[in-house]
């Protein structure tokens, strides 16, 4: 059985005057792993990994393994448009010791499905440690087509993929196509556990920042078939979910995480604080969980 399964936090980067607040992302981290997740990815999209220097990237996940301590696997964010510095980076990442590397599609350039054949063999083969592919055509604007994603979960260390195209049909189909040992992991909070209905196995999840403790709840029941409680934990989470994508992420989420006195707010251009329909969705969320008083 997979270990990439369950809540596994898209973690946010915390910033202080521009830098990195590593204090605030230690606590983070604990915080997480006490509240029963699953597994984290530092430096994904959650966590501005496009505004990081490599350093900071670098620094970033190396305290990422180090607070976590082999109790939970990380998935480092080692993506990139350009495949020789995709290698680079993946090669990086896995030298601090992360259990895998998520690889994002090639953004802006806009390659075939050949060409993405072709960017994440020569990435397989220029590492040793799995890769989950990141499917999420509406940042990258180019997919991976069924076919596609079946030919590369042939390939021993390609071992899954966070979905983030919000198609539940996909899963399915993916299901069959796919290698029989191949990872589904959503990339989108509201439709979870429907993805995990229809064969995921687990969320690398935004709201977990937030709600660890009901998000791993929530993916626990998924993985033992129990999906009236899990109906149940998506009916309390959905309001937090729709309240942190109500503007650009992850403007609501480190504004939640604020409120709650764990980071600042702080971004880096160009994403700004989200506006104020969005911060009052939150705080609503927030209250509604008894996340704040």
């Amino acid at each position: 059985m997979t270990q990439f399964k369950g809540s596994i936090t898209a973690l946010v980067t915390p910033f202080r005057d521009g830098a990195v607040d590593e204090g605030a992302f230690q606590n983070m981290v604990e915080r997480q792993i006490a509240a029963g997740t699953h597994g984290l990815v530092p430096v994904g999209t959650t966590g501005e990994s496009a505004t990081l220097s490599d350093e900071e990237h670098e620094r970033v996940i190396s305290l990422c393994v180090e607070v976590a301590g082999g109790r939970v696997p990380v998935i480092g964010g080692a993506g990139s448009n350009e495949t020789a510095y995709a290698i680079s980076m993946a090669q990086r990442v896995q030298n601090i010791g992360v259990d895998a590397i998520l690889a994002v599609t090639g953004y802006y350039n806009r390659p075939s499905q050949a060409g993405l054949v072709a960017h994440y063999t020569a990435l397989h083969n220029a590492t040793d440690i799995p890769i989950i592919l990141y499917n999420i055509p509406a940042r990258t604007v180019v997919g991976l087509a069924r076919d596609t994603m079946a030919t590369l979960s042939k390939l021993p260390r390609i071992v899954g993929v966070k979905d983030a195209t919000g198609d539940l049909a996909r899963v399915a189909v993916q299901r069959r196509e796919c290698a029989p040992d191949f990872t589904q992991l959503s990339g989108e909070d509201m439709t979870a556990v429907g993805f995990n209905a229809m064969g995921g196995v687990g969320c690398i999840s935004v709201t977990s920042n937030v709600a660890p403790d009901l998000c791993a709840h929530m993916q626990d029941a998924c993985l033992n078939d129990d999906y009236v409680t899990a109906r149940a934990l998506q009916d309390r989470l959905t309001m937090l979910h729709d309240a942190l994508f109500s503007d650009a992420s992850p403007g609501p989420v480190k504004y939640a995480l604020s409120l709650m006195g764990l980071c600042t707010d702080e971004l880096r251009l160009p994403m700004v604080a989200p506006n104020d329909a969005s911060k009052a969705k939150v705080r609503a969320a927030l209250e509604e969980l008894g996340l704040i008083g």
